[in-house]
């Protein structure tokens, strides 16, 4: 039974991350190269703008921030399910290459297969995750020691050396691609968002709409997979069942996200540990948390990064790295 006194914990940063991305969607809404007043926001969303500022709102801003929103969570999400079914601090969808198999997968899909508009939307999130998944299986089998199980710093290790394996396939496919199309994997690799229309919305929403619910249905499972594996055996729980469920889950979320938003790293990271320091490492309570931080900080990255060089901005995979690699570093020598 989990404390009221923690509850009531929980639920106020829940309120509180809620909060604050209402807030600085408000701002990021008027923020950028072509401005929009703050006093005009509401009265435009309400169908009373300008065409300029409905089309600035409407077709540049409201897309942005809200896939940039849903990513993040879904990416937050991931991390945390990562974390806890490898018992790995530092288990990270960006860092141990799950991101770079989903980008090879979408450079192949861009590049060779023949594209129609109406279903390339779509269409991204599946190959995302079946590159995502074919990376990941190979990750498991070669960080896998008959006699020790999965080794958390061997899967972090290996898991970066297949991002840097990718990240060179990716090269190399880019350098005998036409030049439109190098531009939009050379995006794609800084971490641009460039799904920002609404169609994309509908891409990665109903992958969250069903998986965040089963997450927290999982959730008690997920708190014994964090234990040791005599106890979680002990409490009656099919380790090998449920870890590979939550590990396709993890996957999914990770694929869902990155095919719309490019190879941001790092989000599911920092969120799950500053949530888990925030309200205690219960999935039921940490969760909820993450998912919201995570949804906040891409949010507040993206919009950081985009008022920062005009007219195109910096790209929020460059700047979450600027956070997240150096709290990588200390959580690697912390569990050195």
């Amino acid at each position: 039974m989990i404390h009221p006194q923690l509850l009531r914990k929980q639920r106020l940063y829940v309120l509180g991350f809620a909060s604050l991305i209402i807030i600085t969607s408000f701002i990021a809404m008027g923020l950028g190269y072509s401005s929009v007043s703050f006093d005009r926001i509401i009265p435009t969303i309400h169908g009373q703008g300008s065409f300029k500022d409905e089309f600035v709102l409407f077709s540049i801003r409201l897309p942005r921030l809200i896939i940039s929103i849903l990513a993040g969570m879904a990416l937050a999400l991931s991390g945390a399910i990562l974390q806890t079914i490898t018992r790995n601090d530092l288990a990270d969808p960006g860092i141990i290459g799950i991101n770079a198999g989903a980008g090879v997968a979408i450079s192949v899909f861009f590049l060779y297969f023949p594209i129609e508009a109406g279903s390339f939307v779509y269409l991204l999130p599946i190959v995302a995750f079946l590159g995502a998944l074919t990376t990941s299986l190979l990750i498991y089998l070669f960080s896998y020691q008959k006699n020790a199980g999965f080794k958390p710093v061997r899967l972090v290790l290996v898991g970066i050396g297949f991002a840097m394996a990718l990240s060179g396939a990716m090269i190399i496919l880019v350098s005998s691609a036409e030049r439109t199309k190098v531009d939009f994997i050379a995006n794609w690799l800084a971490g641009n968002i460039w799904g920002t229309d609404w169609p994309f919305i509908l891409a990665i929403f109903p992958w969250l709409v069903i998986l965040i619910p089963f997450t927290l249905y999982k959730a008690n499972r997920m708190n014994l997979l964090n234990l040791s594996e005599p106890v979680a055996i002990g409490a009656g729980v099919s380790i090998e069942k449920d870890r590979f469920v939550l590990f396709i889950i993890a996957v999914a979320l990770a694929a869902a996200s990155v095919s719309v938003t490019g190879g941001i790293a790092f989000i599911g990271l920092l969120a799950p540990h500053l949530a888990k320091s925030l309200v205690g490492p219960r999935a039921q309570l940490f969760i909820p948390v993450a998912v919201l931080l995570g949804g906040w900080l891409l949010l507040a990255a993206d919009t950081i990064g985009r008022n920062l060089a005009d007219p195109s901005g910096i790209p929020a995979g460059i700047m979450t790295a600027i956070i997240g690699a150096p709290y990588f570093i200390y959580l690697l020598i912390k569990n050195a």
